[in-house]
């Protein structure tokens, strides 16, 4: 090799070399800082404290959200309260949103961005609204297409890259997109996500009763403490509760959700019912409908009958009868607002997952020890010989 064809040579290297370092770079960084604009306020003006409603369209879909009685709530699901937390953890990211880069965009560019008027068409944007008690529009975005993180070029994932921010437009007749470093998939108008999940806990169980159409299927267990075995009501000659059977269906909705929810206005018809009642003094009767999809429909009423005052504690002093007072009264408080929030579970239609209500509403049979038949007869035998 002479002189000039090395020289060439190391040219080349140096050139392919600088090209990776660029590409590299590239995937390091999700995109460019550009200008002045960077870092400031998408929304500097954010009056969080007056927002009363918050409206989310995307396509033909579209939510509402709205503070009434100082409790938010979702319209399009009769006003059941929604998920405070989630909405405060939205207002806050608003408020403080910052933008990565601007570009300065005519309305025939905004297709390429998905920053189209919501609507059922094509490359159509997430319009995110906020209003005041008196309806009164306080600011809002149009929010575009996802930006992509780009993989480095010697990355083993590859791929087109994974969502780390979002084309944005604040406010009405914006003439320029705003790159956050926010993917913002919070934001979507499917109403089940926005609801508030929090949902019924019964709790200390003294008696369970699952009551099916078919009658010869229904059962009830009681026990006579926290302490002790649960025993089958009413047993039949040759029944024998198997104790192995029944955990799941001796803690029903210990700690369940929903899917979904809508104003009830009747029982659901051809029901299995529910009921349970706990040594704290509540009453539940749940109605479950036949399932639909992976969902049971369920119709909740809750009742309690709590006690006034204490045990007697004999051979107390006064010391310990305060202490104990002192207990039962903050106990009491505590079940008092179980109660009030309970109540409001009622007159609502919930969908409940099938993992939630299939472990409980078990057949009769499904909770005995099996009867083992001899062979060529029709006589039960014992299983142990």
């Amino acid at each position: 090799m002479n002189r000039k064809q090395f020289i060439i040579l190391v040219a080349l290297v140096a050139l392919v070399g600088a090209a990776g370092w660029m590409v590299h770079q590239r995937g390091q960084q999700s995109w460019q800082n550009a200008g002045e604009s960077t870092g400031g306020k998408l929304l500097p003006n954010l009056p969080i404290n007056n927002i009363a409603e918050i409206t989310i369209q995307s396509g033909t879909n579209e939510l509402t959200l709205a503070k009434r009685d100082n409790l938010w709530r979702v319209r399009q699901r009769g006003d059941y309260p929604a998920d405070f937390s989630k909405i405060s953890d939205l207002l806050m990211k608003f408020a403080d949103l910052k933008t990565v880069q601007t570009e300065d965009v005519g309305p025939s560019e905004l297709g390429r961005f998905d920053l189209l008027p919501p609507g059922p068409a094509t490359n159509t944007a997430t319009l995110l609204a906020f209003s005041d008690q008196g309806g009164k529009p306080l600011a809002s975005v149009l929010l575009g297409k996802k930006h992509l993180a780009q993989p480095a070029a010697n990355s083993q994932f590859g791929g087109e890259g994974w969502p780390d921010g979002r084309y944005i437009m604040a406010g009405a007749g914006a003439k320029s997109v705003a790159l956050i470093s926010d993917p913002l998939d919070a934001v979507d108008p499917n109403l089940s996500s926005w609801l508030d999940k929090d949902f019924v806990h019964i709790e200390n169980p003294r008696a369970i009763a699952v009551e099916f159409p078919e009658t010869t299927n229904s059962w009830k267990l009681v026990r006579a403490s926290e302490t002790n075995d649960w025993q089958l009501a009413d047993a039949r000659p040759g029944e024998t509760l198997d104790s192995s059977k029944i955990s799941e269906v001796t803690s029903p909705f210990s700690s369940p959700s929903f899917d979904d929810v809508a104003p009830a206005t009747a029982a659901p018809h051809n029901a299995t019912v529910l009921t349970a009642q706990t040594f704290d003094g509540f009453d539940y009767t749940i109605h479950i409908g036949p399932k639909q999809g992976d969902d049971y429909p369920a119709v909740l009423s809750v009742t309690a009958s709590l006690p006034s005052e204490p045990a007697p504690a004999k051979n107390a002093t006064a010391a310990e009868k305060s202490k104990l007072d002192a207990a039962f009264k903050a106990r009491q408080k505590t079940l008092a607002d179980k109660l009030t929030k309970e109540e409001q579970f009622d007159n609502w239609v919930y969908s409940v997952p099938t993992y939630v209500v299939d472990p409980i509403i078990k057949r009769r049979i499904e909770l005995l020890v099996e009867v083992k038949m001899e062979s060529n007869t029709n006589t039960p035998a014992s299983a142990e010989k």
